[in-house]
This record gives structure tokens, sequence and C-alpha cells, in this order.
């Protein structure tokens, strides 16, 4: 068990320190949610299968879809085509691949063999939500508040990224909006 703790942790410290200093969102994106799959897998092996079904669910699946539509949408322009290109390349999903597999290959061992390392197995308990609540909300409290507020930047500065003098739009709104606008008289003789 110790060795499957150590191998989660390393990856979850490197693939966050890969997602902060990636110069590319999307790439920095992919990295966040193999930390966060990383870091459900400690919570199963702590014996918090809530937590960790949480922390896939919530966070490595709701938030951070959230967070790539944000990033897809905040990318404009013919600049962001030829980034979608280079996103599609093989090159940039192998190695969270090979971290999400090592992921999965740790989880089905721990699935399989629940007894494994030198101490006693940790035996998973049910937890009814209202413990969580509970917990969250007494001696957790500091940590809730702490991450409200990092949402609440997140969600200003989203605004502000988002509230931009120029109006462009994207590549295929910009489309559909030349097709709507009617053609003047004048812009008409310039197109005969």
């Amino acid at each position: 068990m110790n060795i499957i703790f150590y191998i989660s942790a390393i990856i979850a410290v490197y693939c966050t320190l890969k997602a902060v200093l990636n110069k590319h969102a999307v790439h920095a994106l992919l990295y966040l949610i193999v930390s966060l799959l990383a870091v459900a897998v400690i919570f199963f092996i702590l014996g918090a299968p809530f937590l960790a079904a949480l922390e896939v669910i919530i966070y490595a699946g709701a938030i951070m879809v959230l967070f790539v539509f944000v990033v897809m949408m905040l990318n404009r322009g013919e600049a962001a085509v030829q980034q979608e290109k280079a996103w599609l390349q093989f090159r940039t999903w192998i190695w969270p691949a090979v971290f999400v597999l090592l992921l999965f290959a740790e989880w089905l061992y721990i699935l399989f063999h629940p007894s494994i390392g030198a101490g006693p197995a940790v035996q998973p308990q049910a937890i009814s939500p209202q413990q969580v609540g509970e917990a969250l909300f007494t001696r957790y409290l500091l940590g809730v508040e702490m991450a409200a507020m990092l949402l609440m930047a997140g969600i200003i500065g989203a605004y502000h990224i988002g509230k931009q003098k120029q109006r462009t739009y994207h590549r295929y709104l910009e489309e559909e909006n030349r097709l709507q606008t009617p053609v003047s008289k004048h812009q008409t003789s310039e197109l005969i």
C-alpha cells in the first residue's frame, strides 16, 4: 500500500507542477486532471472512498470540463485554429495518458488486493452526507472559506478577461454575423 501511495503522490506533485508551469492552457488542464485523479487514488488508499469519488466526479469531471470550455471560448482568431490543430497531435497526449494508465493500474491493484502493505489494511467505512457536511462546516470551515474565495477570484478574473473593449467574435460567430447583416446599396455597388 505504501508504494502505491508514493507513486500516486509523485504523480500528483509532478502533474501539479506541470499544470502550474505549462505555457499552454489545455496542456496545463490535462496535467491538472491527472493530478486530481492521483489525489483521488490517495484518498481511496487512506480509507476515504467517498472523498475519492467526489474528487473524480466533481473536480476531475465537472469543474475541469468547465475549465476546458472556458479556455476554448477565450481562444479566438486564426491563432486559435493553429493551436487547436497542435492540441490534436499525439505527442500532446502521451505523458498525461501514461500517468492516467498508471493510476488506473494502481486502482485496479488496490481494488483486487485490499490487504496490501506492511500494516493493517484500512477498511472503508460508510459515511453519510450529514457527516461530510458537519465536518466541512465545523473542523474544515477555514478550508471551505478559502476555496470559496479562490473560486470567487477566478470568477472575477474571468469576468475581466471576457470584458474587453474590442468586439471580436469567435471564427464561427464571425461568419454567421456576416451572413446575417444586410448589405447596403454602397456595399452592393462595391461588390459589382
